[in-house]
């Protein structure tokens, strides 16, 4: 008889605690061998596909798809024999501690906020894991059961959670101008942005920051996240170097990073790290957008539609391809004047481009 292996969630870095257990590409019964596809974790920044650490029988799937688990809760067991009670007792004794009151950080903090105890609450999510609909209808009213109800999975539920958090800690202003695109081939336009933002970055450092704590973090490198958008909801892929890189190096990295977020084949560290994010919704983004700074960041800068407007050159009015360009930035690091200048620096730039 083999020995039973218990399979738990690993530690996948950045401080992550937890993880949504996205698709299972095993069933109970399946032989396996060691590193073949076990299973899809969605973490808060992008889906993983773990290998097995094992070979033999699938004995026992302990976590639903759609289940968000800690970090170290047994997942599966390979090998033994199946449905053996010992497996079952450990999964369920790591549920236990959890069972009451078990939430979030982002939901336990909307709790202490609105005033509620989260221990005196009954979840509604998978597991029993309290959601911001329960701190919000134990906070007040009820909600209005109308309509069709679907949970927030996967990508999206990572969407909200980071989307409320920098909403809700960031105090945000967004400063806006147009950019005359004439000499930029704008099948080029999101590698040419990042190179001009790059080469702005060294003269305002403070756009090139985080703040932790009650200190601002200069960083001295240029990696900056573009903004794309997938099938399953918006992931900001990072380009690394962008100060050093040409342009058409930056053009093949973002064409690769973006083919990659669509198929849903992106690496943890291909989604770490950035320094600063550029978003560029082409024609469906409108005149302009204020975007939501990408939190730990400090800004953001995005670029409208671009279009044949009319503009004065040499008194005359003419036809150029004209966009607006957006900076939305953390008003706690970055002084309003130095948002500014920092945005016309790279429209300079941009515009000074041939």
């Amino acid at each position: 008889m083999s020995v039973a292996y218990e399979f738990k969630l690993p530690d996948l870095g950045e401080g992550l605690t937890e993880g949504e257990i996205a698709r299972w590409l095993v069933t109970e019964g399946q032989d396996i061998a060691e590193d073949d596809p076990l299973v899809e974790i969605q973490t808060d920044k992008t889906t993983v596909e773990i290998p097995s650490p094992a070979a033999g029988k699938v004995t026992s799937i302990l976590v639903e798809e759609g289940n968000v688990v800690p970090v170290g809760t047994v997942l599966v067991v390979i090998g033994g024999e199946p449905d053996g009670e010992k497996p079952k007792a450990a999964s369920q004794s790591q549920r236990e501690p959890e069972s009451k009151g078990r939430a979030t950080p982002l939901v336990r903090k909307i709790a202490q906020e609105l005033g509620v105890d989260v221990d005196s609450l009954t979840g509604t999510g998978p597991q029993g894991r309290i959601t911001e609909e329960d701190v919000r209808g134990a906070a007040g009213p009820a909600e209005s059961s109308e309509g069709r109800r679907e949970p927030l999975r996967g990508v999206r539920r990572v969407i909200a959670e980071h989307m409320a958090r920098a909403h809700r800690e960031v105090p945000a202003v967004t400063w806006v101008e147009e950019c005359d695109f004439s000499g930029i081939d704008l099948k080029l336009l999101v590698p040419t942005v990042l190179k001009a933002v790059a080469e702005s970055l060294q003269e305002f450092p403070e756009l090139n920051a985080r703040l932790e704590g009650d200190a601002i973090v200069f960083l001295d490198r240029y990696d900056i996240g573009v903004a794309v958008q997938t099938d399953q909801g918006l992931v900001v892929p990072v380009v690394r170097d962008c100060r050093a890189r040409s342009i058409d190096e930056l053009g093949a990295d973002v064409a690769r990073l973006a083919d990659s977020a669509r198929a849903g084949t992106l690496k943890p560290e291909e989604l770490r790290g950035s320094t600063f994010t550029v978003s560029s919704a082409g024609k469906l983004g409108g005149l302009l957008q204020t975007p939501i700074v990408n939190y730990p960041e400090v800004a953001i800068l995005s670029v409208g539609r671009i279009a044949e407007r009319p503009v004065v050159r040499h008194g005359e009015i003419v036809a150029a391809p004209v966009g607006y360009v957006a900076l939305t930035f953390d008003h706690r690091v970055v002084d309003g004047a130095r948002a500014a200048a920092f945005c016309l620096d790279v429209i300079d730039r941009l515009q000074a481009a041939s």
